[in-house]
């Protein structure tokens, strides 16, 4: 994400830069000097949203991908949680059959 934000810092610091030394060296007519701003101010604000646009397909492409992960982790737990319940509750039953057992054996003695 630093990465991306630096690009586009640089991206703009870039163009910023290119446009000033643009105008200070244009031996052009001040008509056409404004002319060349305005186009290179639509190429910026172009440039900056199809980076503004890429880093939001980055971030919601990661952000799907970990809420994936999340749920595939937590459905694994459940599912041991599940088997585990079960292994649990089949060991007290067998526990339960032998008490009970005992404990008849201990009323008829």
């Amino acid at each position: 994400m630093q990465n991306n934000t630096n690009t586009v810092l640089g991206i703009l610091a870039g163009t910023a830069i290119g446009g000033l030394l643009g105008i200070l060296f244009a031996p052009e007519k001040g008509a056409d000097t404004r002319r060349r701003i305005a186009e290179q101010a639509v190429s910026t604000r172009d440039s900056i949203a199809e980076s503004a646009d890429h880093l939001k397909h980055k971030v919601v492409d990661n952000l799907s991908t970990k809420k994936d992960n999340l749920e595939n982790r937590l459905e694994d737990v459940l599912s041991d949680t599940r088997y585990k319940t079960e292994d649990i509750i089949g060991k007290l039953e067998k526990k339960l059959t032998h008490l009970k057992a005992q404990t008849k054996n201990l009323k008829k003695a």
